[in-house]
């Protein structure tokens, strides 16, 4: 496996890109410690992220809000604003890509690059004049962390570690002096689990895991995933293994008027149907779907339903009511609930799916299919939810299924 002599891969990520962002559209959060939330009125629920006037203080995303007030009695907290983020990342990536290609748009505010042979003799000028055209074309308010090495892991960390500037150059030479101050917990790919096993195998730093037998990280991890980071953290240029989608879902943190179960069962028949619009756009089928219930009733209810392999929005409308007629029998009526949970789990490409002989139910497929497909087309036609199957009514000032995601780029029509 080849060894790269020299730096060949830029990872960046934009500094709290959410918080930043509502900063630059909102002057008068400019400067101030600002944290982000699923909607107004969250009394009982955490940030999703904030400001770096926030961190300032030991704010961090995703923080119970009694902590955070505690922390920082003056911080504001600011309703998500989804459509604002999407268009953000899209000016963003058209900026960057004036300077260097994107090779991969790893999240809503992440991307990484291969750079060219002119640009690997001196990464760090290529940082500066991503970072000076960000400046000049965006203003101060948004900013970028920028990390280059040999490989995409490496690139990551270096990027994360942020250096003196935030751009931040590791030459494959001195890449084992800059990990001794980086912790195992930090490095992408090792999370709980495997940091346990490791820390049982007494490997307790990342030195120890550079230097360990790359069969034996195997055997620590139980796959080949632990002979590829073995490669990659001594710097060879491994390259990132092709994904494949496994489940749509969407989830809300209930707004207080939504917290009854019938009220939350509404809430939960638009995220179905919006990770339904989302599957099909991918051209996936489902066989599995599932409703999770989180409240102050001592902890987590779920179930799960099979199906055919559907993807139209009234095979998968009418799974979730069977679903909620369990809730509704195995729950207490009076209950309060703080988040919905949907997900379309066990995908089919819908193109290869074969359809249940015991089930019968070829003509209903096609039949229900037509008028999905037909429904989507009216929404796509007129950028709206003008056609739906039963009643849709978000909560006011809400965009259900459009929520703050770090890991999936929103669309347009996910605001619908």
């Amino acid at each position: 496996m080849r060894k790269p002599q020299n730096p060949e891969v830029m990872y960046l990520d934009f500094n709290g890109f959410f918080a930043s962002t509502s900063q630059l559209q909102h002057p008068h959060l400019r400067g101030k410690p600002v944290g982000i939330i699923p909607h107004e009125g969250n009394g009982n629920t955490c940030i999703i992220a904030c400001s770096k006037e926030a961190k300032a203080f030991g704010v961090q995303n995703v923080m119970p809000l009694p902590i955070v007030r505690r922390l920082c009695p003056d911080i504001i907290l600011w309703p998500q604003e989804v459509d604002l983020y999407r268009r953000a990342h899209n000016y963003l990536m058209a900026e960057v890509e004036t300077v260097v290609p994107i090779d991969a748009v790893k999240s809503i505010d992440e991307l990484c690059s291969v750079i060219s042979d002119t640009d690997r003799a001196n990464p760090a000028a290529l940082g500066r004049e991503i970072k000076r055209r960000l400046l000049k074309e965006v203003g101060p308010w948004i900013t970028c962390s920028i990390g280059f090495a040999p490989n995409r892991l490496l690139a990551k960390i270096a990027c994360k570690d942020g250096g003196r500037d935030g751009n931040n150059v590791w030459h494959p030479d001195h890449v084992p002096e800059f990990l001794n101050h980086i912790l195992l917990k930090d490095i992408p790919g090792i999370g709980p689990g495997t940091l346990q096993r490791l820390y049982k195998a007494k490997i307790g730093t990342v030195e120890c895991l550079r230097t360990a037998a790359p069969k034996h990280l195997r055997q620590i991890w139980g796959n080949v995933a632990g002979e590829r980071m073995w490669y990659a953290i001594n710097g060879y240029d491994i390259k990132a293994q092709p994904t494949s989608r496994s489940r749509y879902g969407h989830s809300r943190v209930l707004p207080p008027v939504f917290r009854s179960l019938e009220a939350c069962r509404h809430i939960t028949r638009i995220l179905a149907t919006k990770a339904a619009r989302r599957m099909r756009r991918d051209k996936w089928s489902s066989s599995k779907l599932y409703l999770g219930l989180a409240g102050y009733f001592g902890g987590y209810w779920v179930r799960a339903h099979h199906m055919p392999a559907i993807c139209d929005d009234m095979g998968v409308l009418d799974t979730l009511e069977r679903l909620w007629a369990r809730a509704m029998r195995e729950l207490p009526p009076g209950i309060v609930l703080l988040r919905a949970d949907v997900v379309l789990d066990e995908l089919t490409l819908t193109a290869q799916r074969q359809l249940d002989f015991l089930a019968d139910d070829e003509l209903t497929r096609q039949r229900q299919e037509a008028i999905t497909a037909a429904l989507d087309a009216l929404n796509k036609r007129y950028g709206s939810t003008v056609v739906t199957v039963g009643p849709w009514s978000n909560p006011a000032a809400d965009r259900l299924g459009a929520k703050i995601s770090f890991t999936r780029i929103p669309r347009r029509e996910d605001a619908w």
